[in-house]
């Protein structure tokens, strides 16, 4: 990995490091990135690690003994090492690589439950109102496989957890909690570690959707005490096709793998086969081996910045954009207020097409989101059918914030 020299948290200087936001779109408007929350762009050093891997030495790894494989190997470990340490992991074989936190949700839906912990009829899921369509899908598909139930809690109307609604579908039939640390629409942070406590008192699992946490705040698996955490490398300045499933070693020893095929096997026979130790039963075939490189330089990146910073940052320009954006009349931002949310800023207009507003913020060079987010029943449960999302990130700063109030105020205008 290459050596990324820690500075002083500056987001004009950390911008040098984008070149893809230094550019001028449409003719003459200048490109402002405000959809960090799908995907974050990648700083580079990460491109430039990930090249190097190519030009000098790609091979694939744990199975040649030459000198590339070697090599490729050993990067590919301490990509795995520095996963590790950045989320406070007791051991490297917790960390699994797969290819995004919705493979991740699904090895656990696929693998957790088997014959010795069997999940029978009538057996509840319980999530939240406000997760995305991965942390949904794979239980439901769960569900219809074994008869299981998914129940969903709802949120009060500032758009956090509404407890009494989740502590009242606690029971003794809940095997499983599965709930974002953060809202992908709303911002809202879910305190897990309280979760956690609640789940143990009637035995159930928990797993965490991590994919808006483990980017922009300090997460320290330890402290959360959940038994599965999954997040995405390309939300966090790494490359795409590469994701983290972080599980307890005890309970990934007890699980059957998900794939099978090379690599995830201790021996095969014509009769049958024995699977391989943590982490390799998880990783059938051919790993994302360049792309776990480039996640590990990622994270080099992000620890010489330091999370802490980062997330004191976002809130700077979260509390900026509560007081801009409902300045422009109709105007609604959803979920909790600053001080209780994430970098995340969705928004409806009234009168007003999501899809329209940001077509017309893109042409002043404004990238955000519209749509569900995936997360279609979260908007069905706000009685909307689609919302603006604009999202933070390290390399955002107060005049992007800003120009988006700006705009935001002339496509409005326009649009009535």
């Amino acid at each position: 990995m290459n050596s990324i020299q820690k500075t002083k948290f500056d987001p004009a200087t950390i911008r040098r490091d984008f070149p893809i936001l230094d550019q001028m779109i449409y003719k003459n408007r200048k490109l402002v990135y405000l959809d960090n929350g799908a995907s974050t762009q990648r700083p580079l050093p990460v491109i430039e690690a990930m090249t190097d891997c190519y030009r000098m030495t790609y091979a694939n790894v744990h199975r040649g003994i030459h000198y590339l494989s070697e090599r490729s190997s050993a990067q590919y470990e301490a990509a795995r090492i520095a996963v590790q340490e950045f989320i406070g992991a007791e051991h490297s074989n917790e960390v699994i690589f797969t290819s995004g936190s919705t493979a991740a949700i699904n090895t656990v839906a696929h693998s957790l439950f088997t014959e010795e912990r069997k999940l029978n009829p009538g057996d509840e899921v319980l999530l939240t109102i406000m997760e995305h369509h991965s942390n949904i899908v794979p239980w439901q598909q769960l569900a219809a496989r074994t008869g299981a139930v998914v129940r969903f809690a709802g949120i009060t109307e500032q758009g956090e957890l509404d407890w009494e609604d989740f502590e009242s579908k606690l029971s003794e039939k809940t095997k499983l909690i599965s709930v974002a640390a953060i809202s992908n629409v709303l911002g809202t942070r879910i305190p897990i570690a309280d979760i956690v406590s609640k789940a143990k008192q009637f035995g159930a699992f928990v797993v965490v959707d991590a994919a808006q946490h483990v980017p922009h705040e300090p997460t320290v698996v330890s402290e959360w005490g959940a038994d599965f955490i999954a997040f995405s490398a390309h939300k966090m300045l790494g490359p795409t096709g590469i994701g983290i499933l972080y599980g307890r070693q005890a309970l990934l020893e007890a699980m059957p793998p998900f794939l099978g095929g090379g690599n995830m096997i201790s021996s095969v026979t014509t009769e049958g086969f024995t699977p391989g130790e943590l982490p390799a039963r998880f990783e059938a075939g051919t790993p994302p081996i360049v792309e776990a490189i480039g996640l590990g330089t990622a994270i080099e990146y992000l620890k010489n910045i330091g999370v802490e910073a980062i997330r004191e940052h976002e809130a700077e320009l979260t509390v900026l954009a509560h007081d801009l954006l409902p300045r422009i009349d109709g105007l609604r931002i959803l979920g909790p207020p600053p001080q209780k949310k994430a970098g995340i800023i969705s928004f409806v207009v009234d009168g007003l097409s999501a899809q329209d507003i940001a077509i017309f913020l893109d042409r002043q060079g404004i990238a955000i989101r519209a749509g569900h987010h995936c997360a279609m029943p979260l908007h069905d449960y706000l009685g909307i059918p689609n919302s603006c999302r604009a999202s933070f990130y390290l390399y955002n700063t107060r005049e992007d914030v800003e120009r988006l109030a700006e705009a935001l105020a002339v496509v409005v205008a326009k649009l009535r």
